[in-house]
């Protein structure tokens, strides 16, 4: 993962054993914003309906084929801002995470929304990722 990870003694560590870290820096690279992806295949249809496992092993799925598409993976993403259904699916969707990313893990925020673009939809995660160059 390009960047350093900022930790401060002030902080108390990430609730519920979650995969972030309070902050990265990021090292000179090239950014890549990568929009809220959402558990859905190539041809629109909605995988995991009620499954908050599988929408969000599908959603960094499809966040790791956009970064691969400009030659990065997901050890590059230095932000996640993940957008949830429900407050309470915090455990399950920090299990899969940890199977995606490891340490350092990337800064992020999780916000509990009312609706997403398809009521059956249960997460979608935004993500911001520094390609080093060379």
């Amino acid at each position: 993962m390009p960047g350093r990870v900022i930790h401060s003694s002030k902080l108390p560590d990430p609730p519920r054993g979650g995969a972030f870290s309070a902050g990265m820096e990021a090292p000179v690279g090239r950014t890549v914003y990568v929009s809220g992806m959402v558990s859905m295949d190539a041809e629109g249809n909605v995988i995991g309906d009620g499954d908050i496992g599988l929408q969000t092993e599908t959603v960094l799925e499809n966040v790791k084929a956009t970064l691969e598409e400009v030659g990065g993976t997901l050890r590059d993403i230095v932000k996640v801002t993940v957008f949830i259904r429900d407050m309470g699916d915090y455990d399950a969707i920090h299990e899969v995470r940890r199977r995606y990313f490891e340490e350092p893990y990337p800064a992020s925020s999780m916000v509990e929304v009312s609706a997403l673009i398809d009521p059956r939809l249960l997460v979608e995660i935004e993500a911001v990722a520094v390609i080093e160059d060379g």
